[in-house]
């Protein structure tokens, strides 16, 4: 018996160290969520904004130039991502659905990381916010969650002394000369530095999850960023008119700017959001380097790799909209960027057509962690490899109607991006039918200005792609229950 033991005991000692070996082979995962940024960085050719750590990021990295979000508002949006689940698989379209509640088993990317020895941790935003019953996703999580449960209005300056009267015009808009900390995103990049300096001491490898609140509403960043731009140097609205022969069906209100009575925005306060639109994304842009400083300064850039994300664009008084809840390329268009010590990346972009959805599975093989059958997405891989590549011949985004719904939605809007299209279907939710379609080629038009879906010589091009559209699903059927994966 005591030979017996002393076996058992050598053989725990081997399988340990051993485990401890493999895990400090093991990549580390560094995971950065924006808040409603569109591709309004200087990596992605923006000549204005000042974004010089995301940039440096970028430099390191694989930078997608066509990666798009699954529904323009963030709860389906990183639902589908964090399950690997396309939103009518999980019957998510709204706001207020945690999907625990309509995929209760389904096993997220950090909780998969989790059951597969990594240690996992949320800072910040990273699931939906405050409209739901459960607060994020406990699963998920080695430890609980911190700064990841509140209300964008509720992000009021935390500061000891009294501060100045806010000079801004639009009551979205706040401009004060206070430090980065008493905002949200200063103290969630706080927060992941002294993470970091702890993660560096376990044996564990680690998925960290950073979520910033920003660029979201309100503009409210520091004083110190909105003095980075001069106002009259902000643009208006390049195309600020309804598309030409657009159904009304794609239209929204612009609540969450415009509220529920539709405000009219002078020319003043349209150029004010715009400036402090950049203003919070250069606070951003401040956080996420902080945080990439501390990464470098515990020396864990080399076993790291650095995902780089946004929920979904937004509208800045482009198309008459504001916000998001559209299916126009600047909601359903995202940037993103993949940094891994195993590939050579540096300097590199993709023009493939890229969703977040296929985080998961990427994730997944480049950590080299088992495979999680459910999964809709398809690992983005081969692209970091050769960037010439094509792994998926269009990406998919939708969005119901009305754009936030009670009950049941009226109609849904299905839209694929395939290299040169954008093409949509708006289809009633009670009998399935097509009521409405778009087409916007943008080789010839990029900024979405005119539907060419009504124009004779386009109709191949319109049959071409609703049968892309319908293989590629799933789509949904009369009533609630979808179609999954249709066949034909």
């Amino acid at each position: 018996m005591r030979h017996f033991f002393a076996i058992l005991t050598f053989a725990l000692l081997v399988t340990t160290a051993t485990s401890h070996a493999d895990d400090s082979h093991r990549l580390n995962v560094l995971f950065i969520a924006a808040d409603d940024l569109r591709n309004d960085l200087a990596c992605y050719g923006h000549p204005l904004v000042k974004t010089p750590n995301i940039d440096r990021l970028a430099q390191r990295s694989l930078v997608f130039n066509k990666a798009y979000c699954q529904q323009a508002v963030c709860n389906p949006s990183r639902a589908s991502l964090l399950t690997g689940h396309r939103l009518d698989s999980l019957r998510i379209w709204d706001l207020p659905t945690h999907f625990r509640h309509t995929t209760p088993n389904v096993v997220t990317l950090p909780q998969h990381f989790k059951n597969n020895g990594y240690f996992t941790q949320n800072i910040g935003k990273i699931f939906h916010n405050f409209r739901q019953e459960i607060e994020g996703d406990p699963d998920s999580w080695s430890v609980p969650a911190v700064m990841h449960y509140a209300n964008h209005g509720d992000d009021k300056p935390q500061v000891n002394q009294p501060v100045e009267k806010n000079p801004a015009i639009d009551p979205k808009c706040e401009c004060l000369d206070v430090p980065d900390e008493a905002y949200y995103d200063g103290r969630v990049a706080s927060l992941a530095v002294e993470s970091l300096k702890q993660l560096k001491t376990k044996s564990q490898p680690f998925f960290l999850a950073v979520g910033f609140w920003k660029p979201h509403s309100p503009f409210n960043a520091p004083k110190k960023y909105w003095d980075m731009y001069e106002r009259n140097d902000v643009s208006m609205p390049e195309n600020p008119n309804w598309p030409t022969d657009a159904p009304r069906v794609a239209w929204h209100n612009s609540r969450e700017i415009l509220g529920n009575k539709s405000r009219v925005l002078t020319p003043e306060a349209v150029r004010e959001i715009r400036h402090g639109y950049l203003a919070n994304i250069s606070y951003l842009d401040a956080q996420v380097g902080k945080v990439l400083d501390e990464l470098e300064r515990q020396q864990l850039s080399e076993s790291t790799v650095i995902v780089f994300w946004s929920d979904h664009g937004y509208h800045l008084g482009e198309q008459t909209l504001w916000a998001k809840t559209s299916n126009f390329e600047l909601d359903a268009r995202v940037p993103l960027m993949i940094c891994t010590p195993k590939i050579d990346t540096a300097g590199k972009t993709t023009n493939a057509v890229t969703e977040l959805l296929d985080l998961y599975p990427t994730l997944m093989e480049l950590c080299e962690v088992p495979k999680a059958d459910h999964v809709e997405g398809v690992s983005l891989v081969p692209l970091l490899t050769s960037p010439d590549n094509s792994i998926r011949e269009c990406a998919l985004t939708q969005h119901p109607r009305p754009a936030y719904y009670t009950d049941a939605p009226e109609t849904m809007g299905y839209s694929i991006r395939t290299p040169r299209y954008r093409y949509t279907e708006w289809r009633d939710w009670k009998t399935g039918e097509t009521v409405a379609r778009e087409l916007y080629d943008h080789d010839t038009d990029p900024i979405e200005s005119q539907n060419l879906a009504n124009e004779i010589d386009q109709q191949a091009t319109i049959q071409k792609h609703a049968k892309l559209l319908q293989k590629t699903g799933p789509i949904v059927s009369p009533g609630w229950e979808p179609v999954l994966n249709p066949k034909d």
